[in-house]
């Protein structure tokens, strides 16, 4: 058996390309490319058809960079390729008590999974990763045949499909559908005994890493789980124990965190993006039988006093819409590097934070904002009807988002719903109102140690941030509404300025902060384009200029918000609002909308980083000091 490919690298300093940067392993084979493809029959799903044509996996088949570019009503796909002996090797070899692990990134939305004729997989949830043991399926043979079907009815509107939209054409702020594989495959060969799952918890104040791993199995009563954590090379902490169970935790004490003078030195914040690298090891009577890598962040959340908290300071939150979507390659990222860019145009632009709207996004846009240094609000695509069939769904897929990315430190909120929807009655019917209660609760009991929103925008059932929408383009009427406590207790108290209900159970105030996290929203659309979209529009550069302005300045003199979040970042088909093009070129200068977005200080880091990133096209523009300091004071 030939060595496995190595890819020896701190998780903390990876390139990016690895699809799951908090599980790494040293071997995979990138199964992403040239695939076979074609659509099938919706009538008769099992029907295999001709494999006509030929598909650029991860791309979607509506998209243009699939090479299909068919944006049509497609309910069922199916895909075809040859996994041959160079794959196998690249993905560590083949060898007895060794399993072949077929991964899955996203695949939207119900995808089955034969290897050469043996059905070695199915999976319900179109954003969410899973696993295909191959093993038993995988012959003698050196090439096997890969087959996957995936079926996703347009018109079922029970399933949670975000901004993916149920018309033939995009409308108003509805965009092209995205079938299929959207996220990328990959093959890696594992031990039996190997580590599934793991969990990462920081608790700032105990100077501690709570670690939880899911074993594949415990057969051998020989086998321990050995843990280190790292931060450029110095040692922080070690500790090993008896894997008796498939479940192992350990609590991993670092001792420098004790002293009260130079602990914050390695806290996380988007000033100071300190990441830790972990390895865990899967040992046989000392013997490493399984290694995988991954990083931590010490940063801790809090949403009270009225305030939103990072590292146990108050903290402006900057943020803006993100998403996540690309003319060419719709959901999909059109390159591992163009997610780098992405976090990378957000700093640079001035802004501290990402909303991810209506989608999950890939855990490599993640991992950049883990070490470029960006606040991320976890959010997920929605329904757009109420029932049983739609709660089930959102209630498992939500389930899985949350621990695939409760170890990220950029993530700092969870968002299951968006303005009511998936629950569009909940102001009137009691079970739409028990919906959103449910997956807040849910959320807390997954996740403990970050706020929730329960319903984004009005209609809030139990939120531990009350958030508002608000288009308005008037200054004036922003800093009436948001610019005393007592303005904003009065909306909080009655009708938002969509109309609609902002709180709906009566709850007692918790000091929950208030954020303003949709506005703006000013399109300056291409000459000519008669379908361009926006919730306002200026003339020309000029005018956009000064919209922002009197945006931006409005909600830096409001005085009571904990934050606000500004719509959008880039053109998004129709909807032309963004402050960059849909190529993600900027309509005006990046220094000048900097200087708006961080209220003329210039921003915390010049936008490129903990580790001299890029702007990507302008990453250092407007300057500006920050630091180890600035995460520290925070920003209020």
């Amino acid at each position: 058996m030939p060595p496995p490919r190595r890819r020896d690298v701190r998780a903390s300093r990876q390139d990016g390309a690895y699809p799951r940067p908090q599980l790494v392993r040293d071997a995979w084979a990138d199964l992403c490319g040239r695939w076979d493809f074609a659509f099938g029959p919706a009538r008769d799903p099992d029907a295999v058809p001709t494999f006509n044509r030929v598909i650029a996996v991860p791309f979607p088949p509506e998209s243009p960079a699939s090479g299909i570019g068919d944006p049509g009503y497609h309910p069922v796909v199916w895909y075809r390729r040859v996994v041959g002996a160079a794959e196998l090797d690249d993905a560590g070899g083949r060898g007895p008590g060794r399993r072949e692990l077929l991964q899955f990134g996203a695949v939207d939305q119900v995808a089955d999974v034969w290897l050469d004729g043996h059905h070695v997989g199915h999976h319900d949830g179109g954003q969410t990763p899973f696993t295909c043991d191959i093993t038993a399926a995988l012959g003698p043979g050196e090439a096997h045949e890969l087959v996957v079907r995936v079926q996703d009815d347009p018109h079922d509107d029970s399933l949670p499909r975000g901004k993916q939209d149920w018309r033939e054409r995009p409308h108003a702020i509805w965009y092209h559908r995205t079938t299929g594989i959207w996220q990328p495959v990959w093959l890696e060969t594992v031990p039996a005994e190997h580590v599934e799952e793991l969990a990462l918890t920081p608790d700032v104040p105990a100077g501690a890493v709570d670690l939880e791993a899911r074993l594949s199995a415990t057969t051998d009563p020989d086998l321990t789980l050995g843990v280190r954590i790292e931060h450029d090379g110095e040692l922080l902490a070690e500790q090993s124990t008896r894997a008796l169970r498939r479940d192992v935790r350990l609590r991993l004490d670092l001792a420098r965190q004790r002293n009260g003078q130079e602990y914050e030195e390695l806290l996380w914040s988007p000033e100071h993006p300190t990441l830790l690298d972990v390895t865990v090891e899967v040992l046989r009577r000392g013997r490493a039988v399984d290694v995988v890598r991954s990083y931590t962040g010490l940063r801790s959340v809090a949403a009270t006093g009225h305030r939103f908290l990072l590292n146990d300071r108050p903290y402006l939150v900057r943020a803006v819409l993100a998403q996540g979507y690309w003319p060419q390659s719709h959901l999909a990222a059109p390159s591992a590097a163009a997610l780098r860019r992405e976090v990378e145009l957000i700093k640079a632009l001035g802004f501290n934070a990402a909303r991810v709207h209506q989608k999950a996004e890939d855990p490599r846009f993640l991992y950049w904002a883990d070490r470029l240094g960006l606040l991320v609000w976890g959010e997920t695509a929605n329904a757009s009807a109420f029932d049983a069939r739609a709660v089930a769904h959102l209630t498992a897929e939500w389930t899985a988002l949350v621990r695939r990315d409760r170890s990220h430190p950029c993530v700092v909120t969870w968002v299951p719903l968006n303005e009511s929807w998936g629950a569009p009655h909940a102001a009137h019917v009691p079970a739409q109102r028990h919906y959103g209660l449910a997956l807040a609760h849910l959320t807390r009991a997954l996740d403990p140690t970050r706020p929730v929103v329960s319903n984004d925008g009005w209609e809030h059932t139990d939120s531990d941030i009350w958030t508002v929408h608000d288009y308005t383009p008037d200054g004036a009427e922003l800093r009436a509404r948001y610019g005393t406590p007592a303005a904003i207790a009065e909306m909080l108290d009655g009708l938002g300025p969509a109309g609609r209900r902002m709180r709906l159970t009566g709850e007692p105030d918790r000091g929950q902060p208030v954020m303003l996290t949709e506005l703006g929203g000013v399109s300056l659309a291409p000459a000519g384009d008669p379908d361009a979209w926006g919730y306002s529009t200026a003339r020309d550069a000029a005018d956009l200029r000064a919209r922002l302005a009197e945006i931006f300045g409005a909600v830096h003199a409001c005085a009571p918000l904990a934050g606000w979040c500004y719509t959008q970042l880039a053109d998004t088909a129709q909807e032309t609002n963004g402050l960059l093009t849909a190529a993600r070129e900027p309509k005006l200068p990046l220094s000048e909308v900097r200087v708006m977005v961080t209220g003329g200080g210039g921003g915390d880091d010049g936008g490129g980083g903990g580790d001299g990133g890029g702007g990507g096209g302008g990453g250092g523009d407007g300057g500006g000091g920050g630091g180890a300091a600035a995460s520290r004071s925070g920003d209020r």
